[in-house]
Formats: C-alpha cells, structure tokens, sequence
C-alpha cells in the first residue's frame, strides 16, 4: 500500500545486505517511521512490544528472526534458541507457532552452511504467500460485499454499503493488503460506494490510530466510533454487515480475536446483520477443536490505565485516566463461537464457520493455499 505515494509493506528488506525493517506501528497515526531488525532479539522485542502486531506479520516477523539468528550462528543450538525465544513472545496468535515450525522443519534439514540463505529465503516466501493469500481473501469478501450492495440497492439507485471492523486486520497488520480490509480496497477501488464504521478498539486504539490511518491513506470513506456505539449503529440499520479479523480460528470454527469482538457478533446477531471472519489458512489452528482451548494474552495494565496521544500543542504525552492505585486487568482477546459467525472469509473461498465445512474446503483439488511461491508449509489439515 501507498503512504504519501510511496509504496510500502508493513516488513521489507533493503540495501545490499537484505537488512530487514518494519513500520514502527507504536509511532502511527502520529509518526510514520521504519526501524531495522538486525538480531533475532530485535525481532521478539518488536513482536513483543507491538512494534508490529497482528498474526500474519507476526508470524513473518518470526521468521526472518530465525534467519536473522542463522546469519550470525547456524547452530542446531542457535536454531533452537531463536526458535525458542520468538515462540514466548505472544501467545494467541497461531501464524507465530506456524511461521516458526516451517522454519524448522526446513532448516534442521539442511547443513548448517545453507541455513542462512534458506531462512532468509523461506522469509520472503512466507511473505510473498503473505499478499497472495490476503488479496485472494478480498476477493471473495469483494463477492459478499457486492451481493449485500446489489440486494440493499434493489428497486432503485445503489446506496452507500456500510461495514463495520474492530480492531486492525488491515495492511499493517499483514504484509500487504490485510484480511478484512483487503475486500474494502478492492471494493472501493472499483468504484464501489462503500462506508467503513471504524471502532476505536480500547485499550490499545487500534481501530482509531491504525484502521482509520490506513483507511485515510487509502481514500476509503469511513467514521470512528467508541466501541460501545456499535449496538446503537446496528440496531438502527446503519450496518450492513461486520468483518473482523482473526489472531487464531479452531478447527471447529470458533474465534479468537481482538477483545470486544464476542460481544459485537452478539450484537449483530441480535439485529441481523451478517458477521464474517477474514481468516487465512495459517490462523487456523487444526490442532484445536474448541475455542475454550485458545490461550488468552493478558497485558500490562497500564495499557487500560493510561493513554498516549498527542495534545493541541502537538506533544506526544502518556498520561494516566484512572484514581491512583486502581486495579486493572488488560485481557488482549476474546473468543467468539461459531454460532455467531456468518461465514468465514479465506484464500480459498467463503465457507460456514464448521469444522466439516472447513476441513472440506482446504480438501479441495486447487491453487495451493500457500500462495504462488510454493513454501512448502502445510497449512491444511
């Protein structure tokens, strides 16, 4: 995507070493800056410190992170360690656990003078795989979006379709294109009438600082709202359907995502409007039937007690909302059960949020799930 006109992904590499750099997301929507990654420490601190965040990039943060360790040390003992350290950074999201067992199984099969260059190359792949799959999920997603639009403008001219997201499950949260977003592109850009309700997603905004950020760079008309105006919204027939990303899909198809997600499918169950999970194949966990099962990330607290922002003089402050001394608990995630997912959005093509309807639809003969490039992950059950 396009920031100030300039094309960027959310990691990359450049220079003649291939050094690796992300999009520094603790800065934005204030500062748009890049940072290097030159160690596998540097890539578990920005996974852990949210310097980058959301599954997919999560998962290709870890696995130039492991390349970055066999540049310095090809060791089966450095191997594991880096492995190791980048598996305890986050705990909900899959795409990491999946990044780090390719590499792996890939790089344990190989010498340890060719372990720098497969990892480095195994990276990039994953990333490549990255844009194909999310822009495969737009497209289908474009099909929802203009099935809704066609049946909303039925009888008369075509109004504004309206969707709502929580949370980041845009280009930054991804390689390129993101997953819920990616369809909000590609319908905007055809000349779509489209409207995007942005919720502000406590504790950590980002809805308000990365969502609408991306959505502004982009031109795709949309308005923020506190997460709380989400019902009001829905039951006065001002959505026309939620997308939502995901950190961690069960084999059965319930899913875990940024909290406040459960109770907005409730929402939107209660009033009728379609809530669909854009959900690529490396979040779906097949080892886990169950959403009880997913681990839960808790946070520090100060991330509900305090905000960061910028006031009207223009200076970054951190200041603190609560009495002194109140407890505070900081829960990253919520699960949301299949019953109250219209359908899940995947590189493969829409599907029912069920376990069969899943398993049967990465059984299917077609273009791998992994993308043109072949990494060789299986990311089926």
């Amino acid at each position: 995507m396009n920031v100030g006109g300039v094309p960027y992904r959310a990691i990359f590499t450049e220079g003649d070493d291939g050094q690796v750099r992300v999009i520094d997301q603790t800065l934005l929507p204030h500062r748009f800056e890049t940072i290097g990654l030159d160690s596998t420490a540097d890539a578990a601190r920005a996974i852990r410190d949210m310097v980058v965040r959301g599954a997919p990039l999560i998962g290709a943060t870890a696995a130039y992170g492991v390349a970055l360790a066999m540049r310095t040390d090809p060791s089966d003992a450095s191997l594991d360690e880096a492995i190791a350290l980048l598996a305890s950074t986050r705990p909900t999201a899959v795409n990491l656990r999946w990044a780090l067992d390719a590499a792996g199984v890939l790089l344990r099969g190989l010498p340890p003078s060719e372990r720098a260059q497969a990892g480095h190359d195994l990276a990039a792949r994953l990333c490549e795989d990255d844009v194909h799959r999310n822009r495969r999920i737009g497209e289908h997603g474009l099909g929802i979006f203009r099935e809704i639009a066609n049946r909303a403008g039925a009888g008369g001219r075509r109004r504004e379709l309206n969707v709502m997201t929580h949370c980041n499950a845009g280009w930054l949260a991804t390689v390129d294109w993101g997953t819920a977003t990616a369809p909000m592109y590609l319908a905007h850009d055809e000349g779509l009438r489209i409207h995007v309700w942005v919720r502000e997603t406590r504790p950590r905004f980002q809805g308000a600082g990365l969502t609408s950020w991306e959505l502004g760079q982009h031109g795709v008309p949309h308005t923020l709202v506190s997460d709380s105006a989400a019902g009001h919204l829905l039951s006065r027939g001002r959505v026309d359907l939620v997308i939502v990303g995901t950190d961690r899909t069960t084999a059965g198809g319930d899913v875990a995502n940024k909290v406040g997600t459960y109770p907005l499918a409730l929402a939107a169950r209660d009033n009728g409007v379609p809530f669909y999970v854009a959900a690529p194949s490396p979040s779906i966990d097949w080892t886990i039937e169950d959403g009880a099962g997913i681990p839960i990330e808790e946070r520090d607290p100060a991330e509900v007690t305090r905000v960061w922002g910028v006031d009207d003089d223009g200076v970054e402050r951190r200041v603190r909302v609560v009495p002194e001394g109140t407890r505070a608990a900081n829960y990253a995630f919520d699960v949301t059960p299949k019953r109250l997912v219209t359908g899940l959005v995947t590189e493969r093509g829409v599907c029912a949020a069920d376990g069969g309807a899943l398993r049967e639809l990465f059984a299917r003969p077609g273009s791998p799930a992994t993308g043109p490039h072949g990494s060789g992950v299986v990311d089926r059950p």
